[in-house]
């Protein structure tokens, strides 16, 4: 259903290490980086759809993060969630909400929700219930 989602960022190098470090712990890899752009984009390994795309506005205006807009990114597990929260953070990223179960969209929605340090909103959730 989705092709790609972009975001816009006002400082291509500090998104680009914010990102790199979020889509890594996610087991994403970046498939083109265009600084002269400036864009960059990242895909599943596995998967040529959907990519997420960082770049600066077309109209050359400054990026302005949405209210009410949020990206959810797929994890594949738990700890893949606690990872790439801990890594937005540590990357100039801010809590929107540390990582834990959220029962009132399902019994094994587990998330976290984080800013990007251009104020983008973005969730990582993983829906699959923990085997023992």
């Amino acid at each position: 259903m989705i092709s790609h989602v972009c975001l816009g960022v006002n400082d291509f190098d500090r998104a680009f290490t914010f990102y790199s470090a979020v889509m890594s712990a996610l087991g994403h890899e970046l498939k083109f980086c265009e600084r002269d752009k400036p864009w960059a984009g990242w895909m599943a390994k596995d998967k040529p759809r959907p990519l997420l795309v960082i770049g600066g506005p077309y109209d050359g205006n400054p990026a302005q993060a949405g209210n009410g807009q949020m990206v959810g990114l797929l994890a594949i597990d738990r700890k893949s969630v606690d990872d790439a929260y801990a890594v937005a953070l540590a990357n100039g990223g801010t809590c929107e909400g540390a990582p834990g179960l959220r029962p009132q969209y399902h019994a094994d929605y587990y998330g976290a929700y984080f800013r990007d340090p251009d104020g983008n909103k973005l969730c990582v959730c993983c829906h699959d219930p923990v085997f023992e």
